[in-house]
């Protein structure tokens, strides 16, 4: 938007979310739950709880190459969610470990090659 102040890194960057459910009740059925979460961490994305993955990205643009290929490997059935949410937003998250708090992830240190 013109005149707008610049958007600040922290809220620029985003954490990009999949979090699904998906049948296991037969062995072709588990075999597509492996396939796709093994889709998920060969494109970088780390498991933060069952069947939540989040991967960090320098920008929204930067996720929609992997946001194609997750649609492309949709297993045919369950459900699948892609949450983005930004850094900062990610940051102010609270985890609990049983009644104990846990440090939340941190982002990646990135180099940008050109």
């Amino acid at each position: 938007m013109k005149g707008s102040p610049p958007v600040s890194g922290k809220y620029r960057s985003v954490w990009l979310f999949a979090m699904f459910d998906l049948p296991v009740t037969t062995v072709e059925k588990r075999r597509r739950y492996a396939r796709f979460r093994k889709l998920l961490l060969k494109n970088g994305f780390c498991k933060l709880q069952f069947s939540v993955y989040a991967r960090y990205y320098a920008s929204e643009e930067s996720s929609e190459p992997a946001r194609s290929i997750i649609r492309a490997g949709l297993p045919p059935e369950g459900q699948v969610r892609l949450l983005m949410v930004t850094d900062g937003q990610f940051g102010k998250q609270q985890v609990f470990q049983g009644a104990k708090s846990a440090n939340a992830e941190k982002a990646p240190k990135q180099f940008m090659l050109f």
